[in-house]
């Protein structure tokens, strides 16, 4: 009798079972579909979600922009980076975090140690799309949002380059993206040097 090879498994349990008790993470910039990608992860996988964008306005009683506007950036970021240390430490989860979350060194020390992170990457056209219909964000408050954007992506992607794993948020189906995401952490798990650009093909 031949015995079945875990890579017949389906790729949920491959998936599952390669991260044990780390996180997943999901980082890059607003717009990117961290969330909506992320619930639909977690769903797939089984595992819990957490937002932690929302976890922070919990924990502040105060809105994102309110925080900003009361208390300034600087502040918002400590808070936040005391979240996710919080949230890292309550098991494996898929979280979504922030765009700026990944740009704290000591974030990005935690998230090596107890997940798996994922840079869900995606273009200037379809992230302005999407802050578009969803306005408030602090950092985009001004008179050029889309040159802010431009910015920001400068500043940041070399450092959500160094994410675990690169997959590509694109203008298809949110569970076509999911595929793409699992597909890649599959890859990395497995060894595969390639996983960070098996999305992005």
């Amino acid at each position: 009798m031949i015995e079945p090879s875990p890579q017949d498994d389906p790729i949920e349990a491959r998936v599952r079972r390669g991260v044990g008790q780390r996180s997943i993470v999901l980082v890059g910039l607003m717009g990117a579909g961290k969330s909506t990608v992320g619930k639909r992860l977690a769903s797939r996988l089984g595992m819990i979600f957490k937002d932690a964008d929302h976890e922070i306005e919990a924990a502040a009683g105060l809105t994102i922009p309110d925080i900003f506007a009361i208390y300034g950036e600087a502040s918002f970021r400590d808070g936040e980076e005391r979240v996710i240390a919080r949230l890292l430490r309550q098991g494996p989860m898929v979280l979504a975090t922030g765009g700026g979350a990944f740009m704290r060194p000591e974030t990005r020390e935690r998230i090596a140690t107890s997940g798996v992170s994922v840079w869900l990457k995606a273009d200037l056209d379809l992230l302005m799309r999407r802050v578009r219909r969803r306005p408030g964000r602090p950092l985009l408050q001004n008179e050029d949002p889309e040159g802010t954007m431009r910015r920001l992506m400068d500043v940041r992607h070399p450092v959500y380059g160094g994410a675990d794993v690169v997959a590509v948020s694109r203008d298809v189906s949110h569970d076509r993206v999911v595929q793409d995401v699992l597909e890649a952490i599959d890859a990395y798990l497995a060894g595969d040097p390639s996983s960070r650009g098996v999305a992005a093909q």
